[in-house]
């Protein structure tokens, strides 16, 4: 080793110059080497640009198409909304999470519109990628699928609806729990298609649940357990249970007034339905002001031309309308309709409603030559818009045969109801009490003519339904037990017919008050039956108390 060690020494001077050689070569080297890189960088910089450029268009795309949707400008949202698309399919390719979220929104806007096909066909394809993405058993799934159910439920679709909102719901159980907040909007949502579906008994443990999960995910005075308690309130103005849904609708007010504040737009709608369940009641002092209230804070916050806003104005007309104020009424039916038309066009169901409810203030006038054009122009829309079995598609069915019924149409009237009928029958099932309403309508149609032998049997079935769905204690069955009486009064069958009126009226005291309108109806029927016995003084008595109401 020393040998080798001297030897290097004696070539000292050569082996310098090679290593000043070696150190120029590694230097090029390296040199060649980040030169290489810095074009890599500076070329990967300059393709990743436009790919970010493309990247905030989509994102500023689809903060646009969210505000559109909130604001309700549906159509300046399906424009927008499909650019977004068209970004997001350049730019990540048609596979990619962005790309559902923004046919998510085109279908939302769709199905805004009425347009239930397209949204359709988007709300499946932002599914299908969702499963491509994420498999089959994933929460974002899972939220495509309530998607999905939540339309087929506005078109009433409610076997495909409860199909999805079913399969959703195992999907989270599974992945969040049973307790987590996502299950708890299922089961709302659930709920929800189970009380349009008159399934009263099975929507109420599903809102009960969902108001637990809710109350201790987010707290007892959160926005999100008011909304489970609204919903669950309109579940018992559905059912008459007015005494039980009041309570749940104040709290629900209260808990979204302070954490929302008073004039927050979610506010407006919890007002709008607690003056909805008094306007029911008959309570229409205590209904006016909160309509009034709720119209304000929607035109403050979502604008004059927003369809909330129409709604609003919809519903005070019906109230001035019911109370007999026909004038104060028409002008907001009129720019209600106005609206509609503007923001989701001349064709949509909701225009549909607009001339439906404003032909009910020319019958109630007594206009029916202006009323029967408007629920033809009704029906023709709905026909082109609903599927031929749409329970929207029966109601605007029925209002036309009543017309007809009222201007003594009797063969025109007949067959419409029998469809109407026949739809709903389908649709909501034989025992529904929307079908029982139908039933009535025809026996009512039967009496006019003399009929009485068709007449009865329909008005028996048309009550025992509603005693079985709403309970004996409904308003609807107070209807039944009063239209009954009268058939049973125009035979000159009195002994029948009294204990029936007697029925109705304490069940109608009871629901909602003794200075109902619906009580001063049965009042004055009754009132004739006791004139027709020569019972004249209790009969004076029932008349002065419908005097009394009418005056209020």
């Amino acid at each position: 080793m020393r040998s080798l060690s001297n030897g290097a020494r004696g070539l000292k001077c050569k082996g310098t110059r090679e290593k000043k050689m070696r150190t120029l070569e590694r230097w090029a080297a390296t040199l060649k080497y980040y030169s290489t890189w810095l074009v890599f960088v500076l070329l990967v910089i300059a393709l990743s640009a436009p790919a970010s450029a493309s990247q905030a268009r989509w994102k500023e795309l689809d903060k646009k198409v969210g505000m559109f949707l909130r604001e309700g400008r549906y159509s300046e949202g399906v424009a927008t909304a499909q650019e977004e698309l068209r970004v997001a399919e350049a730019t990540f390719g048609p596979e990619h999470a962005a790309v559902a979220k923004s046919m998510d929104n085109l279908a939302q806007l769709y199905a805004a519109q009425g347009n239930y096909p397209d949204a359709e066909r988007f709300y499946k394809r932002s599914l299908a990628i969702a499963e491509t993405i994420f498999g089959p058993e994933d929460i974002d799934v899972a939220k495509s699928m309530n998607n999905l159910a939540q339309l087929y439920a506005s078109q009433a679709k409610y076997a495909e609806a409860e199909s999805l909102s079913l399969h959703s719901l195992r999907i989270l159980e599974k992945t969040s729990g049973k307790e987590s907040s996502a299950v708890g909007t299922i089961l709302n949502n659930l709920a929800e298609l189970y009380s349009a579906e008159g399934k009263y008994a099975e929507a109420e443990p599903l809102f009960s649940r969902s108001l637990a999960i809710d109350e201790k995910a987010f707290g007892s005075e959160d926005a999100r357990t008011a909304k489970v308690l609204g919903n669950w309130a309109f579940l018992y103005r559905r059912e008459g249970k007015y005494a039980a849904a009041e309570p749940l609708y104040e709290r629900a007010l209260a808990i979204e007034q302070k954490s929302l504040g008073p004039d927050h737009a979610d506010v407006a709608t919890i007002q709008n339905n607690l003056a909805d369940l008094y306007y029911a009641e008959g309570k229409y002092r205590e209904a006016e002001p909160l309509f009034k209230q709720s119209l304000v804070i929607r035109e403050k916050h979502l604008g004059a031309g927003h369809p909330d806003v129409a709604a609003s104005l919809n519903n005070l007309a019906e109230l001035y309308r019911t109370e007999g104020r026909y004038t104060e009424a028409e002008p907001l039916y009129t720019r209600s309709r106005t609206i509609i038309e503007k923001t989701l066009g001349p064709n949509h169901p909701s225009a549909a409603e607009s001339l439906n409810n404003l032909a009910l203030l020319y019958r109630a006038e007594g206009k029916l030559a202006e009323a029967e054009p408007l629920l033809k122009q009704s029906l023709a829309i709905k026909e082109k818009a609903l599927a031929p079995d749409h329970p929207d598609l029966a109601r605007a069915i029925n209002n036309l045969a009543e017309i007809y019924r009222a201007e003594g149409k009797y063969a025109a009237a007949e067959p419409m109801y029998r469809r109407a009928l026949s739809i709903d029958q389908k649709a909501l099932g034989p025992d529904h009490p929307v079908v029982a309403g139908l039933l009535s309508n025809l026996a009512l149609l039967y009496s006019a003519q003399g009929n009485y032998v068709e007449a009865e049997p329909l008005y028996k079935t048309s009550l025992a339904i509603r005693e079985k769905q709403l309970g004996a204690e409904h308003p609807d069955v107070a209807t039944s037990l009063n239209n009954l009486a009268e058939l049973y009064r125009a035979q000159g069958k009195y002994a029948d017919a009294e204990p029936l009126y007697r029925r109705a009226l304490v069940i109608l005291e009871k629901a909602v008050g003794p200075n109902h309108p619906d009580v001063a109806t049965v009042l004055a029927n009754y009132s004739r039956l006791l004139r027709k016995v020569n019972r004249e003084q209790e009969a004076q008595e029932l008349e002065t108390r419908v005097q009394t109401i009418r005056a209020k």
